[in-house]
């Protein structure tokens, strides 16, 4: 499992189902607070560089062969052979590294120029691989343990430590035990802080109690979701909440010139750009942590929920221009303002976040989750006896009046209750 992929399920449980002796297991992610020494801390961020490097003049050598070699493509197997080759020559930098983590970082390059060629083929926006920067690239993967680094599962004492290749053993705040097989090991860097990713197979099930209850939920923007028995979240809505101090660090950072080479950085503008970073890093966390606490108590209330299979990505693009036809040069209103706050809005929701973070919860706690259409879930009257679909059922946000047959309601928890009929796990509205 790669460390993008474990990043996007932070210690979330994801469950698959096995037969091996003792019941179902598990793969699960752990993610740990590393505390570094000083000297340590230079050793990662060197690390992060020197992968960095390796990533960027990969992406090069693939560039240059495509466009000067007759479009000759070159592969993950001719740039790992030239591993060896690469750590003899640059001992100092690349020789200090683990051999197998730098494969890591190859094999990363090569899933991008996968993706990207699969979406020429399909005619999607292919987004050609770029080259990154020493600030965008945070991540360094170890492939198994044991081989490069080493997770020490017996302390022997009370502090647990993670061993890295050229680093040395890295204290680690280690908030829940470890369970099963430590598979991968990564190490990531968000702002000032450095965490541990553990990808462990093996690990046993721990499926809840039956409750005998079941709903529907919709995501919402005034409301986070709503159950189909009528109960509302209200969002959070932490980066709204942190606008001004953001946007006065934001201002602060852009006294300084776009680009700057690291090297004519000063203290004030490191300052500045690492107050930006943390920020953002913190509205992270609060959303996450609150994606969790709900998923879960969702999770233990409900034997089945059902959600809505949304196009996230669909929802949150920008409107097409609309041009004048009698003005050449002239383009006309298309409500580009307010459909960017809107999709503010939905992007600090993170509903995508949300909904797999319930997912695995859901499996790994024996529960079941049901993805239905959203299609028209606050427009359709949820009565039996009726179910006229209409945009003038829902007069505004909150508010839903069928046309038809009179019935009234919150409008997001119509959409729940439309949402668990089309799972078959509600009953429709008598």
């Amino acid at each position: 499992m790669s460390a993008d992929t474990v990043q996007q399920y932070i210690d979330t449980q994801w469950e698959r189902p096995g037969t091996k002796k003792g019941g179902p297991r598990v793969i699960r992610a752990y993610r740990f607070l590393l505390r570094p020494t000083v000297r340590q801390q230079v050793a990662l961020a060197a690390m992060l560089r020197d992968h960095c490097s390796l990533y960027n003049a990969a992406l090069q050598e693939r560039r240059d062969a495509y466009a000067h070699v007759s479009q000759t493509r070159i592969t993950y197997g001719d740039q790992s052979a030239q591993l060896t080759e690469i750590r003899d020559f640059d001992t100092e930098r690349q020789g200090r590294w683990s051999f197998s983590s730098q494969q890591a970082t190859l094999r990363r390059l090569d899933k991008a120029f996968v993706a990207f060629f699969r979406r020429v083929k399909a005619g999607h926006k292919p987004g050609y691989p770029r080259f990154r920067g020493v600030g965008r690239f945070d991540t360094v993967d170890f492939p198994k343990d044991g081989d490069g680094c080493r997770w020490d599962s017996t302390p022997k004492d009370t502090v647990r430590r993670v061993r890295f290749q050229g680093v040395g053993h890295v204290r680690v705040h280690q908030h829940r035990p470890v369970k099963g097989r430590v598979k991968t090991v990564s190490v990531k860097r968000e702002g000032n802080r450095w965490y541990v990713i553990l990808a462990c197979d093996q690990v046993p099930a721990e499926p809840l109690e039956p409750t005998g209850r079941v709903t529907g939920i919709d995501m919402g923007v005034a409301s986070f979701l709503t159950t189909s028995e009528g109960e509302h979240v209200d969002s959070p809505k932490f980066l709204a909440r942190s606008a001004d101090t953001l946007a006065a660090a934001q201002r602060d950072l852009d006294r300084f010139p776009k680009r700057i080479k690291a090297r004519n950085r000063t203290r004030k503008h490191q300052a500045a750009q690492a107050r930006v970073t943390r920020l953002y890093a913190k509205v992270a966390r609060q959303r996450r942590d609150h994606h969790h606490k709900k998923a879960l108590d969702l999770v233990r209330r409900f034997d089945a929920i059902a959600c809505e299979r949304l196009n996230i990505a669909g929802m949150t693009t920008a409107p097409a221009p609309r041009p004048d036809p009698e003005r050449h040069d002239a383009f006309r209103a298309n409500n580009a303002a307010a459909k960017a706050g809107l999709n503010k809005s939905v992007l600090d929701a993170g509903w995508g976040v949300f909904l797999g973070i319930l997912a695995h919860k859901a499996e790994s706690a024996g529960r079941e989750l049901i993805p239905v259409q959203a299609r028209n879930t606050s427009r359709t009257c949820p009565r039996k006896a009726c179910g006229h679909v209409s945009a003038d059922n829902r007069p505004s946000q909150e508010k839903f009046r069928c046309l038809r047959c009179g019935y009234a309601e919150h409008a997001d928890r119509v959409a729940a209750i439309n949402v668990g009929i089309r799972a078959g796990l509600v009953l429709p509205v008598p």
